[in-house]
C-alpha cells in the first residue's frame, strides 16, 4: 500500500512539473511573463500570448507561425527570412552578424553593452533569446 501511495505522490508530482512555468523577469526582477515547460508563452498576467513548439516553430496566441528557431540557431521570421542567429555560447545576433545580446549560462540575458536587460533562469537558451531579442 505505501509503494502504491509513493507512486501515485510521484506521479502527481511529475504530472504537476510538466506544466510549471519559469518566470522571465526584468532587470528590476519585476515579472514579464512565464515559458511553460511545453513552450507556452504567457504574459505577466497567465494570458497565453504564444507557443514555441518543439520543432522549434513559434506561433503567436492565434497559433499563427510567426517564426523558426532552428537547430543550428539560425532564427526566421514566419516567412523563412534570416532575423538573426543564437550561438552555443548564448550569443545572440542580427541578421548581420552584429552582437544584440547575451544569454548566459544561469538565465541572465544582456544587452550587446553587458547591461542587465532581465533574467530566463531555467529556461532554454533559444527560448529566452526569442522572447528578448526577436519577438
Amino acid at each position: 500500500m505505501r509503494r502504491i501511495l509513493f507512486l501515485l505522490v510521484a506521479l502527481l508530482a511529475l504530472a504537476g512539473s510538466a506544466a510549471h512555468a519559469q518566470t522571465v523577469k526584468a532587470s528590476n526582477y519585476s515579472t514579464l511573463g512565464y515559458i511553460k515547460s511545453d513552450g507556452t508563452i504567457q504574459n505577466s498576467n497567465y494570458s497565453t500570448i504564444g507557443h514555441i513548439k518543439s520543432d522549434g516553430t513559434v506561433q503567436d496566441g492565434n497559433y499563427r507561425t510567426v517564426a523558426y528557431l532552428k537547430d543550428n540557431g539560425t532564427v526566421q521570421d514566419g516567412n523563412y527570412r534570416t532575423i538573426g542567429y543564437i550561438k552555443s555560447d548564448g550569443t545572440v545576433q542580427d541578421s548581420s552578424y552584429r552582437t544584440i545580446g547575451y544569454i548566459k549560462s544561469n538565465g541572465t540575458v544582456q544587452d550587446s553593452s553587458y547591461r542587465t536587460i532581465g533574467y530566463a533562469e531555467g529556461i532554454p537558451v533559444r527560448w529566452a533569446a526569442y522572447y528578448f531579442f526577436f519577438r
